[in-house]
């Protein structure tokens, strides 16, 4: 197994075009399973309120919750940062935004945390960062807006949203966050982004131009209720089981062969 990952060494992968692998994990069997097939990044993140906790969004999901399912990720981890989400609600104010991130680091052992919002998170994410916090920036189609958004709906094919999202990236880069991910935005707008900023990003149905690639384990499992379109089941074929399947993911991502053109978004 290789060194761990950090920060630093996530901003170095961008800087030399070796593309970032992430999957999602919630407890500490299938986290073994991915440290040791060498993950860069797991996350832990608010979508087990979905593929754990049986709900229809990830709103419910609260900081107890990503606090106990983080404390049970992280020690298994000797190889991947673990990304930690920031749920609905936990992060409106610098004030509520250091409490619940100082609780997912400091008892739940998250390296960054995660959290949604464009511009209106600025403010939080300065505050973070100024106080040690790597930030992991989430745009494009955001969970946790699915009821205002009323859906779950590519974002950024309308010109006004698309500058907006390039915009909101460079406040938040600005702002000290030191990763962005992109989520259900057309191919072009995750490369252009990509291309702008000076960290990494991730994409999940953002196309093969982002630094890296980030799915829910459940859906690339094939054993979620229903899978998203930008997903692949990598079980199928495999015949080394789960692990053989996360291997295919790593290399595939590497490689720059998923996402395909039929996962990706134009």
């Amino acid at each position: 197994m290789t060194a761990r990952i950090t920060v630093k060494k996530l901003h170095k992968m961008k800087q030399e075009g070796n593309k970032i692998t992430m999957l999602t994990a919630y407890d500490a069997s299938f986290a073994r399973v991915l440290d040791q097939q060498s993950i860069d990044v797991i996350l832990v993140g608010d979508s087990l309120g979905m593929v754990m906790q049986g709900h229809d969004s990830t709103i419910p999901v609260t900081m107890d919750d990503m606090v106990y399912h983080t404390k049970i990720v992280s020690p298994i981890c000797k190889h991947a940062l673990v990304l930690g989400d920031l749920p609905f609600m936990s992060c409106t104010s610098p004030k509520q935004a250091i409490k619940n991130a100082t609780r997912l680091m400091q008892q739940g052992g998250a390296q960054m945390v995660k959290m949604e919002g464009g511009e209106a998170q600025v403010e939080n994410i300065m505050q973070l960062t100024r106080h040690g916090v790597p930030v992991c920036a989430h745009l494009g189609l955001q969970p946790q807006s699915v009821h205002k958004l009323g859906g779950y709906f590519v974002q950024g094919r309308n010109q006004k949203i698309a500058d907006k999202i390039l915009n909101d990236a460079l406040l938040l880069q600005d702002a000290g966050a030191d990763m962005v991910l992109m989520e259900c935005v057309p191919v072009s707008l995750a490369e252009k982004v990509t291309e702008t900023l000076d960290v990494p990003t991730i994409g999940i149905g953002a196309g093969r131009g982002c630094d890296g690639q980030v799915l829910v384990l459940q859906d690339m499992l094939g054993i979620s209720e229903k899978a998203p379109s930008f997903s692949k089941n990598f079980l199928v074929g495999q015949s080394e089981g789960i692990a053989g399947a996360i291997s295919d993911f790593i290399i595939s991502v590497k490689a720059q062969t998923f996402p395909s053109d039929a996962q990706c978004f134009y």
